[in-house]
């Protein structure tokens, strides 16, 4: 049994920088010394002696066979995996290694359209050949969910030679897909399930929140240990259960797309992010999830305002919901989500997660406190009161473009490759993209390498940006004209 009091990674680091040597190792500030004199002040020295390589005690992320390896059976035993490794280049390289590591090239991976732009990566380093599915709409509040399992009984019918199914759980807004269904039909192909469960590391450790994925029968699941718990920025766990995943080609696959030169920084806050949560996982997601409920009450009561999320009628594609994930919709105040994030963030000293046209959502985690739901809940009690003239507004909703569909002429990664030309973005349509286009956060791409692009997502995306979005993973930052294969 293991012992999760310990922290061996940690530990070893805090030993090693305070062990006094002479440094003539990489990096080159020789444990802060040579650190600018700014930077220094803004972060101190202490940091900066722990920012250390791969010396003798520390192990070696790719190869690990000491601390590193012990720290990462911690994190396996306490997120219930059979095994796990860290990951310092967040949980991108996490998807694009469990996408490397179960297809090849011309190999069929089943997939939902909204799927985060490394998953896009993944397709195109592995050449793998995307089978997408639409997941389940919500035309009034203009949310996708997740895909469905009749979709994936369906698509696996059609293509029983596919090699995985890849799913999102959560989704950026916190619903659940029936992760347990999916598994189970794709297991019937014997065929690993891989899931990107950024969102959810901390659904392990609570009663009240929704099924893990590993629970729920996943093979492989990625988890952001930053995004809602408490490590630093860019670590994140891969995790993997049962014999349907070779974990020899997971650990050549990350070595293709992770860092040599590993920040033990990153690795050792993942090490004591998991014995947080192993001791006191419970305790802390109980009163998170009580300042989620205080939050959603206060401001449903908020004239023009409503969290619509809570009360969605379960369906196939929606069957729980992470009650720590705060969904407001603004747009009855007359406002976007876009004017309402800049109003709160420059005014009102709110910041949220991300915004749509409809909705601002926050992520409320164990970081945050009671005075920060006070601060949040009158925010938009300000926000409410200062808007005088609500105008409802037309968008070109997502369903908009799923009529239209989405057509992949070629794969990602031959349209990758391929010569292109730049063309003004209104002369775009009908030809195929070779970028990937998409409003961020949350990083799902509307447009991507391969696929032919159409008037209706050429609009939404323009609509996105004269609201006030950000469109990134185009050349052009301005978005007045777009890369497309030569024809």
């Amino acid at each position: 049994m293991l012992n999760q009091n310990q922290i061996p990674l940690l530990d070893t680091l805090k030993a090693c920088a305070a062990h006094f040597h002479t440094a003539f190792y990489t990096p080159g500030h020789k444990r802060g010394k040579g650190i600018p004199q700014p930077l220094a002040d803004l972060l101190g020295q202490a940091v900066f002696r722990a920012d250390l390589t791969e010396l003798a005690d520390l192990d070696n992320l790719s190869t690990p066979q000491g601390v590193i390896q012990q720290a990462q059976e911690l994190a396996a035993a306490a997120f219930g995996a059979s095994q796990t490794w860290f990951l310092v280049n967040g949980s991108t390289c996490g998807i694009e290694a469990a996408i490397l590591a179960t297809c090849g090239v011309g190999e069929k991976i089943i997939l939902p359209r909204n799927v985060h732009s490394s998953a896009i990566a993944g397709l195109i380093l592995s050449g793998a050949i995307p089978i997408f599915l639409n997941p389940e709409y919500d035309p009034v509040l203009d949310i996708a969910h997740s895909i469905t399992p009749h979709a994936v009984q369906a698509a696996l019918a059609q293509h029983p030679d596919a090699k995985a199914v890849f799913a999102v759980y959560p989704t950026y807004y916190g619903v659940c897909g029936d992760l347990r269904a999916i598994a189970h039909i794709t297991h019937q192909y014997n065929i690993p399930l891989l899931v990107d469960e950024a969102h959810g590391p901390h659904f392990a450790f609570h009663p009240d929140l929704p099924t893990s994925a590993l629970a729920a029968g996943a093979d492989l699941t990625v988890q952001s240990i930053h995004k809602v718990l408490s490590a630093m920025t860019q670590a994140s766990m891969l995790h993997i259960q049962g014999d349907r995943i070779d974990s020899d080609r997971i650990s050549k696959a990350l070595q293709l797309v992770q860092s040599t030169s590993p920040s033990y920084i990153l690795l050792a806050s993942l090490d004591a992010a998991r014995q947080q949560m192993a001791l006191h996982g419970q305790e802390l997601m109980s009163r998170t999830l009580q300042l989620t409920k205080a939050a959603r009450t206060k401001i449903s009561q908020i004239p023009g305002l409503s969290t619509p999320l809570s009360a969605c009628k379960k369906s196939p594609g929606f069957v729980a919901l992470d009650q720590t994930r705060l969904t407001v919709t603004v747009s009855s105040l007359g406002l976007t989500g876009f004017a309402a994030e800049e109003i709160l963030d420059q005014k009102l000293g709110v910041t949220a997660e991300f915004s749509s046209r409809q909705h601002l959502t926050f992520i409320i985690s164990l970081g945050n406190t009671s005075a920060d739901i006070e601060q949040l809940v009158q925010g938009f009690t300000t926000l409410a009161q200062m808007t005088t003239s609500p105008e409802k507004k037309r968008f070109i909703l997502w369903d908009d473009i799923f009529n239209v569909g989405f057509s992949m002429q070629i794969s990602p990664r031959e349209a990758f490759f391929s010569s292109t030309e730049t063309l003004p973005l209104e002369e775009t349509s009908n030809y195929i993209c070779a970028e990937i286009v998409c409003p961020y956060p949350p990083g799902i791409p509307v447009l991507m390498p391969g696929e032919l692009i159409t008037k209706p997502a050429l609009d939404y995306l323009r609509q996105i940006q004269a609201m006030g979005g950000f469109i990134s993973g185009c050349a052009d930052t301005s978005f007045s004209t777009l890369k497309v294969v030569k024809e």
